[in-house]
């Protein structure tokens, strides 16, 4: 752009240029603001040059960053001027500052299409590129027909052409309707056959858009494609400004191999030799060489005939050189190439006969482990995993467990994940499956899921041969000074079951069995306490005649742990002892578990839930589709007794879909950790709960009206079942059964906007929700956003807001409708009235077609987002510290397993939860001190003080104090940011003192907004 006449636009410019800070600059835009905002009141009296003027200040603005949200309609305007410069001003800054849905767009559709078609060729491209840029359905509808007559005339220039083909894709992704299939196959064919390479490329891209939606229409295209790819192969008539460091048009091959992709054959024997004759060429025509420029160019140009390749099923010669070719990139020092090799050798792994090809690369593929660069470990790790069958299946398993102890923490859970997956499905026997798990718990427990050990126990439960072996690994991993809680847990089931298989070996009596278990009490957490009580109760059962000093023992601890306040651990500690004094009946009641039946592994579901970054087809899902475990499998089996089993075994149990909805009725409601809050005993659906004699409480046979006493948001059975609207208000989030799936993981969306404050909440095939906050003191407004993406209606729209107590919220009117590919913003008003961790929840449902969709969502309005950071210095924090000097104000807690991190990633993660941190006022370096002041309707604004004290040579614990002048907020925030701190969440939530219960027990029971943000 030329600005040498405009010398106020070049002063302006100079102008910010020498700003010496952020606040100058700030100070100067506004000033020019306002000087242009009063200018063009009086419009009147400006001239083009002066509104050209100030509309490139405008715009200058804008690429500062600024917000510009007047003269738009100046910028409109200057597109139907007549000269050039503001003409040209006009298309350009309408493109940057406005979108395809703003209303001024209207008043420019016949003044744009009036440059269309008109003989300027200077106008129709600034119009063809706006149009191109920012053109959406209506100009779709007024534009095309005109723009079709310009790509297809042969009295235009290749440059108003080429605008044409790209600006019609634009219009046919906005609305394919304008694209009618039967006319445009031959004129699409005849586009093909450009000499121009510009028009060319441009014509492939419309290609590429138009055969991914319908192949069949353009089977004559398919010909011409591969023509343009030879011509390409061979450098014929390629012009030297479409050579790219010697390669002829790169942008055009990848375009068209792409194109080839969509059709699902090729029938032609000799259109298809000519395509592989050119693959051959490219295939060995690319090798890596020093100029980042070529490599780029080449290999854009290889990796996508390679997928042609594998699309088309070519010969296992071809094949075998493909192989051959990415197993060189995986040993060359270029990251960018490994990583790019073995992203494709795992695409391959797709194509039947070549695994056995990739096996000779697989020393390289364990090297690539150890890489520097984690993406490039994370797909040597997919590749890996792959390629996985019974003949190597030992190797790679004793590599991933030698690789998990160096490994880093990100990688760690799906490493442990694959390594447990790999071992089930190609066991050579089932010693080696039990010796592989339990090294995987001993070297990564925090990162092992109770999925892996709840297997392991299925599998020693229903192999006989298995349990003493077993009962003896466990018994060794006991004799280490330092194990794992997981470890623990197993451990004792193990031996809890067959112990007595082993009292014959030194050091294997009950007696002793009992002490070394119990040496572990002290140091678990109160989840693991249950288990171990179920452990001494089968010692216990085994130990007949009994031994009165053992006995004594173990009634002793039953009678400490009968006052325990943890409900789960009273009741078995009280029906245990009650059990151990029927002496030889005990046999009978506490007898070894009985097998499980079949059923589908958890385990493979659950990697594939877990998988991110992977390739769009990756062979992994592909081949655990194809390929059945030889596995083990175990089902849902309903208890002798008749009584539904309650336990936390929630990830074990994957309903079918056939009686999905007959489980969501009758199971209850589940929390997120998998602890029912309603259960109904005389429901005849089968338990959940695969071992519910171990981790779930006792269901002993009695009367039928008894029930297991139930948690702080649960509803008692005497109240029956729940009207119809409150069974759908308090339906779990995580049991939803809809047709259509979401895109993306619900979960690590909601847990990502609680850090931010606009994102995506929820998005699924024909809809996406959006949220946009602001938070000020104790008031926030969100706006939802909701997207429709398809090029048809979405009927029935509903948005139902269930507030928890503490949170006032009002939603504004939500469309019944939402047109095609439209945007509907509705604003949320948010009022917080007292401190509560409770979350909010969106209910929200659509129709689309023949499929309704009902998805239930938390709204991150959580409460951190009612603080606000603040920075005090020593003066301020002692004495206010000093002052707050204990309980309830001042609250104190040993936090472990906390996900080990440094101490500068603690205070970027306490930062981002609106916590302030106040270096210096801690003289031990390792401790964080930070502040924030909380704001609600009931404690206005109330300073927090956090102090964290940490231990460099143990990361995953830390003592934690937190005060502040209310003990309801006290508590509250001490457990949110334990939440935030601690790897694998809590199986149920401490209640809170009893001083700041803010509301009765009754109005916690019939508010569904509480009961609900209590199961999320």
């Amino acid at each position: 752009m030329a600005l040498s006449g405009m010398r106020g636009l070049s002063v302006f410019i100079s102008d910010i240029r020498n700003c010496q800070n952020k606040e100058q600059e700030r100070l100067r835009v506004d000033k020019e603001l306002g000087n242009v905002r009063t200018r063009f009141k009086n419009e009147k009296g400006l001239t083009p040059y002066e509104k050209k003027k100030y509309v490139w200040k405008m715009l200058y603005i804008y690429m500062l960053g600024y917000d510009v949200d007047f003269g738009h309609m100046e910028a409109v305007s200057l597109i139907s001027a007549p000269k050039y410069p503001e003409k040209q001003v006009g298309y350009i800054v309408t493109s940057c500052l406005l979108n395809e849905n703003h209303d001024f767009l209207r008043l420019a559709i016949n003044t744009v299409r009036n440059d269309i078609i008109g003989r300027n060729e200077t106008f129709q491209c600034l119009a063809l590129t706006m149009v191109g840029n920012i053109g959406g359905r209506e100009f779709a509808e007024s534009l095309a027909p005109d723009v079709q007559k310009l790509l297809i005339s042969s009295s235009c220039r290749p440059l108003v052409r080429k605008k044409a083909a790209l600006c019609l894709l634009r219009l046919y992704r906005k609305n394919p309707d304008v694209v009618n299939v039967d006319g445009w196959s031959d004129r699409m064919a005849q586009l093909l056959d450009e000499r121009d390479l510009g028009v060319l490329t441009s014509s492939m891209s419309l290609l590429v858009a138009l055969v991914s939606n319908n192949h069949d229409a353009y089977w004559s295209c398919l010909p011409k494609c591969v023509k343009i790819l030879e011509r390409l192969a061979r450098n014929q008539d390629v012009p030297q400004e479409y050579t790219y460091y010697g390669i002829p048009t790169p942008w055009l091959q990848v375009k068209t191999m792409r194109a080839l992709q969509y059709f699902p054959t090729i029938e032609d024997p000799n259109t298809r030799r000519s395509l592989f004759e050119v693959l051959q060429r490219i295939l060995m025509g690319t090798d890596v060489v020093k100029n980042v420029n070529k490599n780029n160019a080449s290999h854009a140009v290889l990796f996508e005939a390679l997928a042609l390749v594998m699309h088309l099923d070519a010969e296992k010669e071809m094949m075998s050189q493909c192989v051959a070719l990415l197993g060189k990139f995986i040993a060359v020092r270029e990251p960018n190439i490994r990583y790019l090799g073995l992203e494709n050798m795992t695409r391959m792994l797709m194509v039947s006969d070549v695994q056995d090809i990739i096996k000779r690369h697989q020393a390289q593929i364990i090297t690539s482990l150890k890489d520097p660069d984690i993406s490039i470990r994370r797909r040597a790790l997919d590749l890996l995993y792959g390629m996985c069958d019974v003949s190597n299946a030992k190797d790679i398993v004793e590599e991933l467990l030698q690789y998990l102890s160096s490994a880093d923490f990100a990688m760690r859970e799906e490493l442990s994940l694959k390594a447990a997956i790999l071992a089930e499905k190609f066991a050579p026997d089932l010693s080696w499956y039990v010796d592989v798990i339990l090294q995987l718990i001993d070297k990564a427990g925090d990162f092992v899921s109770d999925d892996i050990w709840f297997r392991v126990v299925q599998f020693v439960t229903n192999n006989e041969d298995l349990q003493p072996y077993a009962a003896a690994k466990a018994r060794e991993y006991l004799d280490k000074p330092a194990i794992h809680e997981t470890m623990v847990k197993v451990s004792a089931y193990l031996l809890g079951e067959y112990s007595h298989l082993l009292a014959r070996r030194p050091g294997c009596s009950p007696k002793e069995i009992f002490g070394i278990i119990h040496e572990k009490l002290p140091t678990v957490s109160t989840s693991t306490v249950p288990i171990l009580l179920s452990t001494y109760a089968k010692i216990l059962m085994h130990t007949q005649p009994s031994d009165p000093e053992l006995q004594n023992q173990i009634w002793a601890i039953f009678s400490k742990y009968e006052s325990c306040i943890d409900v789960e651990i009273q009741q078995r500690a009280v029906e245990y002892f009650a059990l151990s004094r029927k002496g030889a009946a005990l046999m009978d009641i506490l007898a070894e578990m009985p097998k499980f039946p079949e059923r589908q592994s958890s385990l493979l579901k659950k990697a594939e839930d877990a998988e991110v970054d992977t390739a769009e087809q990756s062979a992994i899902k592909l081949r655990a589709q194809q390929q059945t475990s030889n596995a083990l499998v175990v089902t849902d089996q309903r208890p002798a007794n008749g009584t539904p089993h309650v336990g936390q075994l929630g990830l074990v149990m994957v309903p079918s879909s056939a009686n999905a909805d007959h489980n969501l009725e009758d199971q209850g409601l589940a929390q997120e950790n998998g602890t029912l809050s309603k259960v109904d005993p005389q429901s005849p659906s089968p338990s959940a709960d695969l071992l519910g004699d171990l981790l779930g409480p006792l269901a002993i046979e009695g009367p039928p009206g008894a029930a297991a006493p139930t948690e702080q948001h649960a509803i008692p059975a005497s109240e029956g079942d729940p009207n119809p609207a409150d069974a759908l208000a308090l339906a779990p989030v995580d049991e939803q059964t809809n047709s259509v799936q979401p895109i993306g993981n619900i979960a690590e969306r909601f847990n990502a906007l609680c850090l931010k404050d606009s994102g995506v909440l929820y998005e699924d095939p024909n809809i996406q929700i959006g949220i946009k906050a602001e938070w000020r003191a104790h008031h926030g407004r969100l706006v939802l956003f909701l997207g429709n993406k398809n090029t048809s209606s979405l009927a029935s729209v509903q948005a139902l807001i269930l507030p928890p107590s503490h949170l006032k919220m009002e939603l504004s009117l939500v469309p019944e409708t939402i047109p095609p590919r439209a945007q509907v913003q509705c604003p949320l008003e948010v009022m917080n009235l007292r401190p509560s961790r409770d979350v909010a929840v969106l209910d929200f449902s659509y129709k689309f077609g023949t499929s309704s969709v009902n998805v239930k969502l938390r709204l991150p309005a959580v409460l951190n987002k009612f603080l606000h950071p603040i920075a005090v210095t020593a003066e301020e924090f002692f004495p206010q510290w000093r002052s707050l000097s204990g309980p309830p104000l001042k609250l104190q807690e040993v936090v472990r397993g906390v996900r080990p991190m440094l101490l500068l990633e603690m205070a970027n993660l306490f930062n981002s939860l609106r916590l302030m941190v106040c270096p210096g006022l801690d003289p031990n370096a390792n401790n964080l001190v930070a502040s924030t002041t909380f704001y609600s309707e009931s404690t206005r604004a109330m300073l927090c003080l956090v102090r964290i004290e940490t231990d460099p040579a143990d990361r995953t614990q830390l003592r934690m104090t937190v005060s502040s002048g209310d003990p309801t907020l006290t508590f509250e925030l001490k457990e949110f940011i334990k939440e935030q701190l601690v790897s694998i969440p809590t199986a149920t939530r401490p209640p809170a003192p009893q001083v700041a219960q803010p509301t009765s027990a009754a109005t916690s029971l019939t508010d569904p907004g509480a009961m609900l943000a209590g199961l999320l």
